[in-house]
């Protein structure tokens, strides 16, 4: 059984988010066989792929190396990615069925284009300390669906968060009565190549710090569209060292995200569920 590593929401090797994804199975392995197996990959993310009747058609699940998501962006992208240019998949797009609803990813040039469902977002108070767990930053809003978002004053204010994450589980699971994951946001500095900058802290999913998150996205598109006055946006994810680019378009209940991957590492698994 193969597997392949792929850097997602990426302009080159070494940037974005790298994802695991396994050769597609004709059926499910057991929950603990592919959590162990995420673990022993400690990437933010393994995808295990199901094989059905459609060659154009997949089940899709996601897990960190300490629990099952019930979406994720960047390992979706990732998949796609394996199917279309490592395993030669011949279709316009591939459908991916997971526990979100039907997700479908298409080739637009050497990049992809995935449908996801836009988040039901909603204005809080921002949460008493909040500002003091990002590192003593001033909160201008805070945001909620299944991770709260915390807005701030600019893009130099995004790059200084210094988190303290068991902090920050606890304040988004309070607000949010999620897993404990939290985001910060801001328009991007003028003469960037991007309009919003951002980055994302995954306690609550065992991550400290996500490089490149497409469910974020699902949150901050149409959030900064209504701010912005575009459907179409550029973001990009501060992560230190590395870096995440989508483009993505909100289109009401859903999210158009944009995004290139390469591929790093094929690898064997000498071990079965």
């Amino acid at each position: 059984m193969r597997q392949w590593t792929v850097d997602a929401f990426a302009s080159a090797p070494f940037r974005g988010n790298p994802a695991c994804v396994v050769e597609p199975m004709k059926a499910w392995p057991a929950d603990a066989w592919m959590q162990r197996l995420a673990a022993e990959n400690n990437q933010a993310e393994t995808a295990f792929l199901l094989a059905g009747d459609d060659p154009a058609r997949f089940g899709l699940r996601w897990f960190t190396p300490a629990v099952e998501v019930p979406l994720c962006g960047h390992a979706t992208l990732a998949s796609a990615h394996v199917l279309f240019s490592e395993l030669g998949l011949d279709a316009e797009l591939v459908t991916f069925d997971t526990k979100s609803g039907p997700l479908t990813v298409r080739r637009v040039g050497e990049a992809y284009e995935m449908d996801f469902p836009a988040a039901q977002i909603r204005q809080v108070e921002v949460p008493s300390g909040l500002s003091e767990a990002l590192g003593g930053l001033e909160i201008a809003e805070a945001w909620a669906a299944q991770m709260l978002v915390a807005v701030v004053r600019d893009e130099a204010a995004v790059r200084a968060a210094s988190p303290d994450l068991a902090a920050l589980k606890a304040i988004s699971i309070d607000v949010t009565l999620g897993r404990g994951n939290v985001a910060m946001a801001a328009t991007a500095d003028a003469g960037k190549p991007y309009q919003v900058v951002s980055r994302f802290f995954a306690p609550g999913s065992g991550i400290p710090e996500d490089p490149a998150t497409g469910s974020l996205h699902c949150m901050l598109s149409p959030l900064y569209s209504a701010k912005l006055g575009a459907p179409t946006l550029k973001f990009h994810q501060a992560f230190p060292g590395r870096g995440g680019d989508l483009e993505c378009e909100h289109r009401g209940e859903r999210v158009l995200l944009r995004g290139g991957a390469h591929t790093v590492l094929q690898g064997e698994l000498r071990v079965s569920p």
